[in-house]
């Protein structure tokens, strides 16, 4: 155990251009599943300059049945990608929700992944494809997350707040942050670094003596303002560096300053750094797919591990194989801050009798097969509430079981 070290996450905003892609292609795994509970859908999406393109594949009952689509359906795709977008705040020259070109290149599932993840006979329903999940808690913070992550995170969704509700009209939808902490014992203790750079409105920047130095005077100030109210009064000392802005204007931003694509930041999505991460992205895939169902259980275990207090931090592993349906593997890590009496290996031997780990046990436990996912794909799909409740992996209704265990 170090007893001091730097450490850095960071979080872009809904209009970052990968964060549009991925809330896009959310917005159409929400469409389908609102049709067909059962819908499969792996789709995504590509953002540039006034355009949006969808590419991937569907099953859905009453909507793309044998190679058809049902009437009415494209025209329900599009308008709800330009819904997301307008959502979003984008009604600018180089991307606006209403004008923007955009293409959609869906189609059928493959026919042979299909018949090896279908449930069929005595045949249970199958992994949508290998790969290997990591979840992961820490208490550094009441939602059981890494402190620089949920601070990031949480300095970027107040800054879209108040774009929104006018308090901050001179921000734009485009941005990203940056925290570093020093930890001391394992334990945050001073900010050391904040970085935020945020697409604005004309003039409000400076840089090299250039630009309006009272406009930018007033966006730094706020943001300056935005971090105090995030970041617990401790962490933030004389030894704080800020970066706002800091390489001047940033008035060209989003999909007109940079292509985004899905599933392009996994680690803003997951744990910032603070945890493995088996690679897999998650927006744009149905619930079927281990990668993104897979990921969400190996977090609401870690969670609860955490939470029933028989360690501080706590990282999960599952491994999956293409129409399998049980795990391959189970993978257990506490980090050297387990209870008395606890260990890795009995958790291992305990998490598949709480929880089946088959792609369709873990639907049904969680309860996936809903159209929740596009308010997962900005600000972290862990540690949130959206719309005022949990949600379903962020649950800790295991810790009873879990103390018991050991008790």
């Amino acid at each position: 155990m170090r007893n001091s070290f730097l450490f850095t996450s960071e979080s872009v905003s809904e209009g970052h251009p990968d964060k549009v892609s991925d809330q896009i292609s959310d917005s159409i795994v929400d469409l389908f599943l609102s049709k067909d509970p059962e819908a499969r859908v792996a789709c995504e999406t590509l953002t540039t300059t006034q355009l949006v393109v969808l590419a991937g594949e569907i099953r859905c009952k009453g909507v793309y049945e044998n190679g058809e689509w049902a009437p009415g359906a494209l025209e329900e795709i599009e308008a709800t990608v330009r819904k997301t977008v307008k959502e979003i705040g984008y009604e600018q020259d180089g991307f606006h929700w209403e004008t923007l070109r955009f293409e959609n290149n869906l189609h059928g599932q493959s026919a042979h992944i299909a018949q090896g993840v279908d449930e069929s006979g005595d045949k249970d329903e199958g992994a949508g494809d290998q790969g290997i999940m990591f979840g992961y808690a820490s208490d550094e913070t009441p939602d059981l997350m890494p402190a620089t992550l949920d601070y990031s995170h949480k300095i970027l969704e107040r800054m879209a707040a108040d774009r929104k509700s006018g308090k901050a009209p001179f921000l734009e939808p485009d941005a990203k942050s940056q925290v570093t902490l020093r930890y001391a014992n394992e334990r945050p203790v001073e900010a050391t670094a904040i970085v935020v750079s945020t697409q604005h409105a004309p003039g409000y920047y400076w840089h090299n003596g250039e630009g309006d130095e009272a406009k930018y005077a007033k966006l730094r100030d706020y943001v300056k303002s935005v971090v105090a109210e995030v970041l617990p009064a401790e962490l933030l000392t004389a030894n704080t560096v800020y970066h706002i802005n800091p390489t001047g204007r940033f008035e060209i931003g989003g999909p007109d300053g940079d292509a985004g694509l899905t599933g392009r930041k996994i680690i803003v999505d997951t744990y910032g750094g603070a945890s493995p991460h088996g690679g897999g992205a998650f927006s744009g895939k149905d619930p079927t797919k281990v990668d993104r169902s897979a990921a969400y259980i190996t977090r609401y275990l870690a969670k609860n591990i955490v939470a029933a207090g028989l360690a501080r931090r706590c990282t999960i592993q599952l491994s999956y194989a293409i129409g399998v349906a049980e795990p391959l593997s189970v993978y257990v890590d506490l980090h050297g801050t387990a209870a008395k009496g606890v260990t890795e290996a009995s958790l291992e031997q305990l998490i598949p009798q709480l929880v089946r780990l088959t792609p369709k046990g873990i639907r049904t436990h969680l309860g996936l097969n809903k159209p929740i996912y596009r308010q997962t794909a900005a600000y972290g799909h862990f540690g949130r509430q959206a719309n005022g409740d949990a949600f379903p992996w962020e649950r800790t209704d295991l810790t009873d079981k879990l103390k018991a265990a050991f008790a």
